[in-house]
């Protein structure tokens, strides 16, 4: 979306020491993974590149606000095997839901720089689908090959 190049380092394991002792200048990384660092001064955190401020980093601008239009996050899901029944998957939903929403789970998560969502499993669904096309549009634009 800039036209920046960059120098792709590949990492087979751990990168974080290199990032943290200055041998790599910078990383797209995830917030959980970094946040401890950032807290004590270790690493400093240049923007999140979810589309909304975090409540974790309230002070750390979006990419968005450099780059309009930018938004690339990270996210986790539950999901069941195909043809799992409607009723199982609802009470899934249900008990996740109630788990994500108790105070001490929710300001866990928050803490770590995550922003919890409840959705149906349709909801879900689509959303996924959205993700399919919103990446598959980045894969082809990019030509990013598969290695």
């Amino acid at each position: 979306m800039t036209g920046v190049e960059w120098v792709w380092v590949q990492y087979r394991g751990e990168y974080m020491p290199d990032l943290i002792s200055g041998q790599v200048q910078a990383a797209f990384t995830v917030i959980p993974r970094s946040i401890d660092y950032i807290r004590t001064g270790k690493l400093r955190a240049l923007a999140v590149t979810s589309a909304a401020h975090l409540e974790v980093l309230p002070d750390v601008p979006t990419v968005d606000e450099f780059v309009p239009g930018y938004e690339a996050s990270s996210w986790f899901g539950v999901g069941a095997p195909k043809g799992t029944s409607t009723e199982i998957i609802e009470k899934l939903n249900k008990e996740i839901d109630a788990i994500v929403a108790e105070p001490n789970m929710k300001a866990r998560l928050v803490g770590l720089g995550l922003q919890p969502m409840s959705l149906t499993s349709a909801e879900f669904g689509k959303f996924i689908a959205d993700q399919i096309e919103k990446w598959a549009k980045v894969i082809r634009a990019a030509n990013i090959k598969p290695e």
